[in-house]
């Protein structure tokens, strides 16, 4: 926001852009979860460029993104993030789009030392390079620690009036977003993005070691944020709703997975994702899913069970005790 405000200052028109890669975390756990109802919900690009004034072209890349995730040249951050990656992926695909549009150069929000990752002196170069964005990436936020790019070398923008921010800290960009009369702005210090985050990236690695091979769905990578996730064996695991938002969401997998729809007391809605070799599989995912319900402590909890085009049946089972749920089987 700060970045084109600080062009659009000059006379330049502006137009943003924003890739959908599946993996953004804004809108989609607090859409899906009950409990969460009050928390604003918003895209937070279609909200900036509200507040700009200024087109926005939100470009799907689920498919190419790919790639970037499986075999990032520069590998990954703390979990499954390839931050480097990902900004010379974003950069080349919008330098593209400027080629393709008409547009003369490309600006980000980069800050040098903001990212541990992805925004340091050293790798400023190689986004620009790899990219091929080369001199026309500027970043007007830190300009004054860089080269001069091709737009300032050519008068389209007055180097004077970029700015030479560095470091962690958001309060130069606080005190800039005030000067320019902006009064809310988006979480600016990271969790944007799933792939940055502990126990999501433990997930999609269980999903890869479950199946064998590194890929995924835009499905997969949905269910992965929503539900608690238990895998008692090796060929299945169980998608448990936490509450009632989640229970509505996984209700619309129930033709592609199997589940345990509780019967007997009230309880979550749990789907069955892999394998389910036997009854003593069935028995141990509705003792599991027991231990989520109203009817933990008691003798037994009947479940509507369902695979996908088969007859449901109802299955009945001492639910779990906590003790006997492994840590190893939280996902």
């Amino acid at each position: 926001m700060l970045a084109a405000k600080v062009i659009m200052e000059q006379g330049v028109h502006v137009e943003g852009i924003n890739f959908f890669t599946g993996f953004c975390v804004e809108g989609h756990t607090h859409a899906i979860r009950k409990h969460d109802q009050k928390k604003q919900k918003r895209n937070n690009a279609l909200w900036v460029a509200e507040q700009l004034g200024i087109p926005l072209h939100i470009i799907d890349i689920v498919d190419e993104y790919k790639d970037v995730l499986l075999n990032p040249k520069h590998g990954y951050g703390q979990h499954l993030n390839p931050c480097l990656d990902c900004k010379i992926f974003m950069v080349r695909k919008a330098q593209e789009w400027c080629t393709e549009n008409g547009f003369d150069f490309i600006i980000t929000g980069e800050v040098i030392g903001q990212r541990p990752k992805s925004q340091r002196a050293a790798t400023m170069p190689i986004i620009a390079r790899e990219s091929t964005a080369e001199d026309r990436l500027l970043r007007p936020l830190c300009a004054h620690h860089l080269m001069p790019s091709l737009p300032e070398r050519e008068g389209w923008v007055d180097r004077n009036k970029l700015y030479g921010i560095t470091g962690r800290s958001r309060k130069p960009q606080v005190e800039l977003a005030q000067q320019f009369g902006f009064e809310e702005w988006a979480q600016p210090a990271g969790g944007c993005c799933f792939l940055t985050n502990e126990q999501y990236a433990s997930k999609l690695t269980d999903l890869w070691q479950s199946r064998g091979h590194r890929d995924y769905e835009l499905d997969d990578i949905i269910m992965l944020k929503v539900g608690r996730h238990l895998r008692p064996r090796p060929h299945f695991k169980l998608i448990i709703a936490r509450e009632e938002g989640e229970a509505n969401f996984l209700e619309g997998y129930r033709n592609q997975f199997a589940s345990l729809q509780p019967q007997s007391h009230m309880g979550a809605l749990a789907l069955i994702d892999g394998v389910l070799k036997d009854d003593s599989d069935i028995e141990l995912a509705a003792r599991i899913a027991g231990r989520y319900s109203q009817g933990r402590d008691g003798d037994s909890v009947t479940y509507e069970f369902t695979r996908p085009g088969q007859p449901t049946k109802l299955v009945s089972a001492k639910p779990i005790s906590e003790k006997e749920i492994e840590a190893t089987w939280y996902v």
